[in-house]
C-alpha cells in the first residue's frame, strides 16, 4: 500500500514551463490516471516520478518520504512504457527477470516471481520466445510482467496501450483493471484517451498545459466539468458550444438559444458574453423534452447501435448522438438539467 504527494512541482526545459505549481494528493492502492492533450506535460510528469526527469520544483513524496533525490533504483517504482522497450536478445524470462538479476536476487525468488508474473498475465507459454515471435498485445503483457516482479509500490504506465489496434485496446484495458483489482497497489496512468480514462480511472486528473484543470471520479468529470475545457475534453463527440452574448440575453436570467427562451433560476447574467453547453446525447427525439428546435440536418453517421447526427441551427454547428432504430423527422428536444452555463472565460456557472 503506497500514496504519492506532489507539492507545488514545476518542471521547464528552457523557457518552456511544461509543469506549473502541481499539487496533489494521492490515495492508497488508487488508480490514478493522468489525461490531456499532447504537450500537457503529463509523460513528464510521470518521468519525475520515475526519477527519469529532474524534479525542478517543489517536491514529490511516496508514503511521507521525499524522492526528489533518490535513486530511481530506490523509489520502489515501475514502469511501463509506450515502446514496450524489451531486449530484443533475450527470451521472455530473461527480459521479465533482467530487473531482479540487476538487484542480485537469488535463483529461486527470480522464478518464484518471473512465474508467478506469467501465471498472472497468461504468458506461461511464452516465457521461451524473443520479442519478436509475439504479438503487440503478448510485447505489452510482458513489458507489464517485468514490472510486476519488482513488486513496486507504484506502477507507472506511460501510453501503454497507444501502439495497439482497437480491438487489443479494449482487451488490454480489461486485462489492467484486473490486476490492479488483483495486486491492488496504486497505479498512475498516464494516456490523451478519454475512453482509457473513463473505464480504467478511479479518479482523473485533467491536465492542460502544465495546469491541472480539474481532478475527480470520471462521473464528476463528465457530470459535473468546472470549464469548457474539460467538458469538451472528455465525451465522444465533444460537449456542443453555443456562444451567448447580448443579442441572446432577454433578461438577467433568460436567455434565448435554439428558437427557445430558456430561464436559468438563482443567477444574474450582468455579462456581456456567456456559453451554453449541451452534450450530445441530450439532444434527443422525444416528447417530454422541455424545449425543440428544427435544425437543418446535413451529415448522419450510422455506428450501428447509435447514430451521430451533424446539424446547423441559427448558425450553431452541432451534433446529436442517437439510437440508430429512431427515426429522424428535423426535430430534437433537450431540457433545462442538462443544460450547463458558462461564464466569458470558461469557468462553469452553477445554478
Amino acid at each position: 500500500m503506497a500514496n504519492i504527494k506532489f507539492s507545488n512541482v514545476g518542471k521547464s526545459f528552457g523557457d518552456n514551463k511544461v509543469i506549473n505549481n502541481f499539487n496533489l494528493l494521492g490515495k492508497d492502492d488508487e488508480f490514478l490516471v493522468l489525461v490531456g492533450p499532447s504537450g500537457c506535460g503529463k509523460s513528464t510528469l510521470l518521468r519525475m516520478i520515475a526519477g527519469l526527469e529532474q524534479i525542478d520544483e517543489g517536491e514529490i513524496q511516496i508514503n511521507n518520504e521525499v524522492i526528489n533525490e533518490m535513486h530511481p533504483s530506490k523509489r520502489h517504482t515501475a514502469m511501463v512504457f509506450q515502446s514496450y522497450a524489451l531486449y530484443p536478445h533475450m527470451n521472455v524470462y530473461d527480459n521479465m527477470s533482467f530487473g531482479l538479476k540487476i538487484e542480485k536476487k537469488t535463483k529461486e525468488e527470480i522464478r518464484t516471481k518471473v512465474l508467478s508474473a506469467a501465471k498472472t498475465l497468461k504468458i506461461e507459454d511464452l516465457l521461451e520466445r524473443r520479442p519478436k515471435e509475439l504479438s503487440g498485445g503478448q510485447r505489452q503483457r510482458v513489458a507489464i510482467g517485468r514490472a510486476i516482479t519488482r513488486n513496486p509500490k507504484i506502477f507507472l504506465f506511460d501510453e501503454p496501450l497507444s501502439n495497439l489496434d482497437a480491438a487489443l485496446r479494449a482487451e488490454m484495458r480489461v486485462e489492467i483493471s484486473r490486476l490492479h483489482q488483483k495486486i491492488k497497489t496504486n497505479m498512475i496512468y498516464v494516456t490523451h484517451d478519454q475512453v482509457e480514462a473513463m473505464t480504467l480511472a478511479d479518479r482523473i486528473v485533467i491536465l492542460n498545459s502544465g495546469n491541472i484543470e480539474q481532478v475527480g471520479t470520471p462521473n464528476e468529470i463528465y457530470t459535473n466539468p468546472d470549464n469548457i475545457f474539460v467538458a469538451q475534453f472528455i465525451g465522444t463527440p465533444k460537449m456542443n458550444i453555443f456562444r451567448i452574448n447580448s443579442e441572446n440575453i432577454v433578461s438577467n436570467n433568460k436567455i434565448n438559444i435554439l428558437g427557445n427562451s430558456i430561464s436559468f433560476s438563482g443567477i444574474n447574467l450582468d455579462k456581456k458574453n456567456y456559453y451554453i453547453g449541451i452534450r450530445p446525447e441530450h439532444l434527443t427525439l422525444n416528447e417530454n423534452q422541455e424545449f425543440n428546435f428544427t435544425p437543418k440536418i446535413e451529415l448522419i453517421e450510422n455506428l450501428g447501435n447509435e447514430k451521430i447526427v451533424y446539424m446547423v441551427s441559427e448558425n450553431n454547428q452541432l451534433c446529436a448522438k442517437i439510437s440508430s432504430d429512431i427515426q429522424i423527422n428535423n426535430t430534437l428536444g433537450f431540457n433545462l438539467k442538462n443544460v450547463l452555463l458558462f461564464d466569458e472565460n470558461g469557468l462553469r456557472i452553477r445554478y
